[in-house]
């Protein structure tokens, strides 16, 4: 495909002067074909994934690398592995027990809060809680549809004299839920360090064929009677949703050999009813921190005819 050569050409004059990169033109297009065209993965979305792969595997200057990048807020971070300079207020700093974590911790701004990670091995300055920073050349990630920003050692920290007053981003809805998108139930993720992509026949997009770890979400519709909402359950709220803990779900995977009778099971469980969910919208999903039934499946049928009539 000429579109996978021309951006196979791009990546490796953006690299080929960079010590320890010694990648053909015909590497790279074979690996962006292989996302593109085996996984269906989109050519931007490609190309990204894999120059962030030579970023990580070049010693590289920030400033020739990463120029022009979007100065995005917090609140409207929607997409992983994006390039990305923010600026905010460290919230809180957790402790951590893996040895590659440097820092990690809660950052926000007036439009919203995102988890922060900071690698070990990139030798940054240290963040203080209560101050507020420009970041510059930090790459954002997912998990379970919670976004998060992570700094490596292309990434400039520069004190910020300003004062941020944190926002907070919790959306409140309710509606019957009335579709179960695909990817709901028992899923697979990458195990890699902060990787945790969604599998796709055992491979990640990034990291290959992998041995994946078992998670459970619901990526759902809530319907209102005018307007509808799209919600991600992760696994805790999964299991409180469905009442299966994701130990009876790989159990109940195993005795049938199929794991999406795990999710035909959720949905035959849970659609229908009428809820009300809080938590965070990031992009098209309201991610589920608490939830409350409100009604019952012939309840909601009601409601919704009654909501519609109006």
């Amino acid at each position: 495909m000429a579109e996978v050569r021309s951006h196979a050409e791009e990546i490796h004059d953006q690299f080929a002067d960079r010590d320890g990169f010694d990648v053909t033109v015909d590497e790279i297009e074979e690996r962006l074909d292989t996302f593109v065209n085996d996984y269906q993965v989109p050519i931007e979305e490609a190309r990204q994934t894999v120059t962030n792969n030579y970023y990580d595997q070049t010693e590289s200057d920030p400033e020739s690398l990463r120029e022009n990048n979007e100065h995005r807020d917090i609140g409207s971070i929607d997409a992983s592995d994006e390039w990305v300079d923010i600026t905010g207020k460290v919230v809180e700093l957790w402790e951590s027990d893996a040895d590659a974590v440097g820092q990690v911790g809660l950052m926000g701004d007036e439009t919203g809060r995102i988890k922060f990670t900071a690698w070990a091995k990139s030798d940054l300055d240290t963040l203080e809680e209560g101050a507020v920073y420009q970041l510059e050349n930090v790459v954002t990630g997912e998990y379970q549809g919670r976004y998060s920003v992570k700094l490596n050692s292309n990434t400039r920290i520069t004190p910020a004299d300003e004062e941020i007053e944190v926002g907070d981003n919790t959306t409140e809805v309710e509606g019957a839920l009335v579709a179960i998108q695909s990817g709901s139930g028992l899923i697979k993720r990458c195990p890699h360090n902060d990787c945790t992509r969604v599998l796709n026949d055992g491979r990640c997009s990034e990291h290959g064929e992998v041995d994946g770890e078992f998670d459970l979400r619901v990526k759902g519709v809530l319907d209102d009677g005018y307007d509808v909402e799209e919600v991600i359950f992760n696994q805790e709220m999964t299991e409180d949703l469905a009442g299966i803990t994701l130990a009876e779900a790989k159990e109940r995977a195993m005795d049938t050999l199929d794991t999406a009778v795990v999710g035909d099971d959720i949905r035959a469980d849970i659609i229908g009813g009428y809820y009300r969910v809080a938590g965070p919208k990031l992009g098209r999903y309201v991610l589920v921190d608490e939830f409350e039934r409100l009604g019952t499946r012939g309840d909601a049928d009601e409601i919704l005819i009654q909501a519609r009539s109006l």
